[in-house]
């Protein structure tokens, strides 16, 4: 089992003694160590977890420069090869508080972007870096299936920009048992339309929409989708992405980012076809 690599941010609300940063190195040390995963801490998360004495010897933990001083931005060279191979990331955990100016810095963004582009991980929310580390042991073969649940009186929101609309759809049919086993599916517009017809064209009720479809997302979907993430009504965001086109209404996409942001504990985001495929197939599939 090769080790994984990957990069890890927390802005200043989430270092904190009762910060998700703790939170989860306390609950996933263990697997972090099974995984034997290379973390690259930009300064301040580095710092934080030393300072509690937080994965103590792992050997696996490096620091690198904080945010300021370029920390991130390396980051995000290492996410697409950096200057040598040896420096490639499989993905990166940022803990985001969405109040915090640095989250909407350019070399954040372009962290998040570059994610995307390669198809790896960009996890966002205490509760996603949790689950990330369990989807993580399944496919390195030491760990089982990842509990689905609690799915019972949740929405899952499944949303995607117009290139990859048909990418949501084969990925709905591949995992539609899994997908219709949430309470309630939403989406935006078009998205919730093309998934409706696939639904009934399996024999989903043709009388029930199999996704609540909300307004398209510019005039309003994503505000409306992100006030169910807000109430603790939606537990799981997946959201094709395209990185490549301007996208004319990229305030009300980074408000439901920032929205899933705010409900850490209890949220999780997905944002490109590769992050909700490995996620599925570590639902769905037996142990190895």
């Amino acid at each position: 089992m090769s080790a994984l690599r990957f990069g890890l941010v927390a802005n200043r609300l989430h270092r904190r003694a009762e910060g998700a940063l703790l939170a989860w190195a306390r609950a996933c040390d263990e697997s972090i160590r099974t995984l034997d995963l290379q973390l690259y801490a930009v300064g301040g998360a580095y710092d934080a977890l030393a300072g509690a004495h937080r994965l103590s010897g792992h050997s696996g933990l490096f620091r690198l420069p904080s945010g300021v001083d370029g920390g991130v931005m390396r980051l995000a060279s290492r996410i697409t090869g950096g200057l040598d191979p040896s420096d490639e990331l499989d993905g990166v955990i940022y803990l985001i508080d969405p109040v915090d100016p640095s989250s909407l810095y350019p070399e954040a963004q372009a962290l998040k972007r570059q994610c995307v582009i390669h198809g790896k991980p960009f996890v966002s929310t205490e509760a996603g870096a949790v689950e990330w580390m369990a989807v993580e042991l399944f496919h390195a073969g030491v760990g089982g299936p990842v509990p689905a649940a609690p799915l019972a009186g949740q929405a899952v929101a499944l949303i995607a920009h117009d290139a990859l609309k048909q990418r949501m759809v084969a990925f709905a049919a591949k995992y539609f048992d899994l997908l219709s086993a949430f309470a309630t599916r939403v989406g935006t517009g078009t998205t919730g339309g093309l998934l409706n017809e696939m639904a009934w064209s399996r024999g989903w009720p043709a009388d029930t929409p199999w996704v609540k479809p909300q307004l398209s997302g510019p005039m309003g979907g994503d505000a409306q989708i992100a006030e169910l993430v807000l109430n603790r009504a939606c537990s799981k965001v997946i959201f094709f992405e395209d990185p490549h086109v301007a996208r004319q209404h990229e305030a009300d996409i980074q408000l439901l980012e920032r929205a899933v942001c705010t409900a850490s504990k209890d949220t999780t985001c997905f944002n490109s076809p590769s992050m909700a495929e490995r996620w599925a197939v570590a639902v769905t599939r037996p142990s190895h």
